[in-house]
C-alpha cells in the first residue's frame, strides 16, 4: 500500500460554535485511509486571551501563523459566519497565502453565508466522503 499524504487542516470555528467543530474532528479522524494534522486552536487549549486588546492583536498574528504552513482550510458555515470577526480574518489569511478554502454545510443547513459560499473553492454537504474528496482534490 502505498503511504498516504498527511493532510495539514486548519478548521476555523467560533468556541462558542463548538457543537459543529468537534463532530468535524472526529468524522475527519474516523475517515478510512486519511492521515492529516490539526492546525486548528480548540477553546480547551487556548494560546492567548482574546478578551484583552493585547491578546486580540497576539491572537491575529497566531492564527496567521497557524494558517500560513497548512494545505487547507476548513469553514464550518453556520450563519454565525458573518458575525465573527475571527472567522473572517482566517478567511484572509487563507486568500493572503492562497490557501484553498472549503465550506462545509452543517447537517440540515439550507443556506450558506456569503462570507463563505462566495469565497470557498468549494462548498460541501456534512458527509465522510464528500469533505475527505474536496481536501483530497483542492488541498495544496
Amino acid at each position: 500500500m502505498p503511504l498516504l499524504k498527511t493532510y495539514d487542516l486548519f478548521i476555523s470555528h467560533p468556541w462558542s460554535y463548538n457543537s459543529e467543530y468537534y463532530p468535524l474532528v472526529d468524522l475527519l479522524r474516523q475517515a478510512p485511509n486519511f492521515k492529516w494534522r490539526n492546525y486548528s486552536v480548540p477553546e480547551h487549549d487556548p494560546v492567548l486571551d482574546p478578551t484583552k486588546e493585547s491578546g486580540k492583536k497576539a491572537l491575529r498574528a497566531e492564527l496567521e501563523g497557524q494558517i500560513r504552513p497548512v494545505n487547507c482550510v476548513l469553514i464550518i458555515g453556520g450563519m454565525y459566519v458573518p458575525h465573527s470577526d475571527w472567522i473572517l480574518d482566517e478567511i484572509g489569511f487563507a486568500q493572503k497565502y492562497g490557501k484553498p478554502i472549503i465550506g462545509i454545510k452543517p447537517r440540515g443547513a439550507q443556506v450558506m453565508p456569503r462570507a463563505v459560499s462566495g469565497l470557498a473553492d468549494t462548498i460541501v454537504g456534512w458527509t465522510t466522503e464528500s469533505i475527505v474528496s474536496a481536501i483530497r482534490k483542492h488541498a495544496l
